[in-house]
């Protein structure tokens, strides 16, 4: 049985003060759970404070980002290993990452090796652009940026990879993907790993949906055949909605 996962993705808000507010006002509301794992995604800033004040029964911490090269000469980077400490997770090729920064799939590949070298679980994200969609080409956008970026990857480590999937025309829009469109995709993604590695390694992959999530869908979607849980975004920074969303995995998962 696969692990439901809630990762909120707080972006580039939020200080140290606020964000430890934040997690003050979640740690009241979380209960404590064994099939449902929180992930709080600050910035880089308030990984080191956060990681002494969260409650590790239940949450855990990833980062937003993160540089491949474990150390040398590269001015205002952080390294993966440099998180060792402190990050159970890293969010890789975010499509924010990928269409404001440039970020190719090769980088991208580059940064899912050297999270799982570095025994931190990586979640890739992988999605289409609203013209993608339009042209019908979901599935092979989706396939390239998945089989790119695990390529570095053996049956043995690749356990450790959760995959996001996040229509990039969804995000932060309230616009979202109906659940047979997600249903195919998650498919697509257990397919092309069940390709690689075969398909006893795919079925443990867990899959991520992200775009819009709000409370109001949590447990449609959770219903949907292939998703283990939600990648959270502006939901994440209001502790109502973001609690609203974990209570329901929790129920859903019998807890």
């Amino acid at each position: 049985m696969r692990k439901k996962i809630i990762a909120g993705n707080w972006k580039m808000n939020l200080n140290v003060s606020q964000g430890s507010v934040l997690v003050h006002r979640l740690q009241e509301r979380i209960k404590t759970t064994k099939n449902v794992e929180v992930i709080l995604c600050p910035s880089f800033v308030s990984l080191q404070p956060l990681s002494l004040q969260i409650d590790r029964r239940k949450f855990k911490l990833g980062a937003q980002n993160a540089y491949f090269e474990d150390e040398g000469a590269f001015t205002g980077e952080v390294s993966i290993a440099m998180l060792r400490d402190l990050a159970s997770y890293i969010i890789v090729g975010h499509s924010e990452r990928r269409h404001k920064f440039g970020e190719n799939d090769d980088l991208i590949a580059k940064k899912v090796a050297a999270c799982v070298r570095n025994d931190i679980a990586p979640i890739l994200c992988v999605g289409e652009t609203a013209s993608e969609r339009a042209a019908k080409e979901t599935k092979q956008t989706v396939h390239d940026q998945l089989s790119v970026g695990v390529r570095d990857l053996t049956s043995q480590n690749i356990k450790h990879l959760v995959v996001a999937y996040e229509p990039v025309w969804a995000i932060g829009s309230g616009r979202l993907p109906k659940p047979h469109e997600v249903e195919e995709v998650t498919s697509l993604i257990r397919s092309t790993i069940a390709h690689i590695y075969g398909q006893n390694v795919a079925e443990k992959i867990r899959i991520l949906y992200g775009g819009s999530v709000n409370p109001d869908i949590t447990k449609g979607y959770l219903e949907i055949e292939g998703i283990d849980g939600f990648l959270v975004g502006g939901a994440s920074l209001n502790y109502e909605y973001f609690s609203r969303i974990v209570a329901t995995a929790q129920e859903l998962e019998g807890e």
